[in-house]
């Protein structure tokens, strides 16, 4: 080899040598510089993250795994009336109520004997303790999440007093509907079986009177035929008023619940749909278990008599069965229709006013009613009654 080509040589590995540690230089740059860039994102994350739990209305509290308050947000200490620096390193126990002694970790205060709040599946209902010794119901949910082999349990929490409130006057708001809707009840009952006694004892005694004097009258052998004529028309007459006064003095109230008990009356119900409509009707009961006080006969006799109604009005049917039974201190009443069904859009209208009746007779009662479409065709009506001191 000459010494030009030599030096070529060398001078091309002096070259390679030169750029190899440019090179490694410049990926050693490009790597720190990944790293700085890395790192500058993660914390401009984490302080991003901060910023945001911050300034989050709901409070947020971060937990170990016994349950010692790692990190509280402002919302938190607002919502227990503290500071975030007083919350921070206490234990959960402070601020909220332990569901047992045995509660140890995060994980014990939100459990599925807590009872769910509703609004999630996550929701948990608990109660928290304000730093005044005040207990507020709280809506809270929990996750947890693994940093550096320990678990850490994040809660958010709501408090939920003034959801609480507003559930609590509507309840009171129901119960006082429900108490006037049943002396509502009460009340129309006692005028309508006033109208029929008063019906029945003036009104029928009169129109009695008066066909004892017409027949009298019948009787005279002096009585000329047109005259004869106009009396038998005017007993045919009287005949109808003292029919109609009749079917309406029951219709207000059956004497047969006063004379005869709940089940004359019912088979009295039961004969009149089946004469008035056409529709075939089975009465299965014993009468010794309908032995109950007046204001119970009168609610169930009501009950039966709107079923039967809304049958002949909507229903279609051919046949109808009836059965009442006691068992174990309730009543069992179902009421079957082989007819077209309802449908649960009909128990919904507001015109459905029969339904709504039923219901709170049933309600009033302290009872369960369930409608529903029947199979193959048809609607039950399934009726449980507590008869506790309604016998008579």
């Amino acid at each position: 080899m000459t010494p030009q080509r030599r030096q070529r040589r060398g001078r091309a590995g002096t070259a390679v040598l030169v750029f190899g540690f440019v090179g490694g230089v410049c990926a050693g740059a490009k790597a720190a510089a990944l790293r700085r860039a890395r790192k500058l994102h993660r914390v401009a994350r984490e302080l991003e993250g901060r910023r945001i739990v911050h300034s989050a209305s709901d409070a947020i509290i971060s937990l170990d795994k016994h349950a010692v308050i790692l990190f509280a947000n402002p919302a938190a200490a607002h919502m227990f009336a503290t500071s975030v620096s007083a919350m921070q390193g206490g234990a959960l126990a402070r601020f909220i109520q332990a569901p047992g002694r045995d509660a140890r970790s995060p994980l014990d205060y939100f459990t599925a004997g807590a009872g769910r709040a509703g609004r999630r599946a996550t929701d948990y209902a608990v109660t928290g303790i304000r730093a005044t010794g005040q207990l507020f119901p709280i809506e809270g949910s929990i996750s947890v999440i693994e940093h550096d082999g320990e678990p850490i349990c994040t809660v958010i929490l709501r408090d939920v007093s003034e959801r609480h409130l507003v559930q609590q006057k509507l309840s009171r708001s129901h119960d006082q509907l429900r108490q006037l809707s049943s002396a509502l009840q009460t009340i129309r009952e006692e005028e309508r079986t006033h109208i029929a006694r008063e019906l029945h004892d003036d009104l029928g005694q009169l129109l009695a009177s008066l066909r004892m004097d017409l027949t009298l009258l019948q009787g005279s052998a002096t009585l000329q035929e047109p005259a004869r004529r106009l009396t038998e028309g005017m007993e045919a007459n009287l005949l109808t008023a003292i029919a109609s006064l009749r079917r309406i003095a029951t219709n207000l109230r059956p004497r047969a619940l006063d004379e005869g008990g709940l089940y004359f009356a019912l088979q009295g119900l039961r004969n009149e749909f089946v004469e008035r409509h056409g529709i075939a009707c089975e009465l299965i009961a014993d009468e010794a278990e309908l032995r109950l006080d007046d204001s119970a006969s009168t609610a169930i006799f009501r009950i039966v008599q709107e079923a039967l109604t809304n049958i002949a009005r909507h229903a279609g049917a051919t046949g109808v069965l009836l059965e009442l039974a006691r068992l174990d201190g309730r009543l069992l009443l179902t009421i079957r229709d082989d007819g077209r069904g309802i449908r649960a859009e009909d128990m919904e209208k507001a015109a459905s006013l029969g339904l709504v009746g039923m219901r709170e007779r049933v309600w009033a009662m302290h009872g369960e009613i369930t409608i529903h479409a029947d199979q193959p065709c048809g609607t039950r009506i399934a009726i449980i009654l507590p008869l506790a001191d309604r016998a008579m």
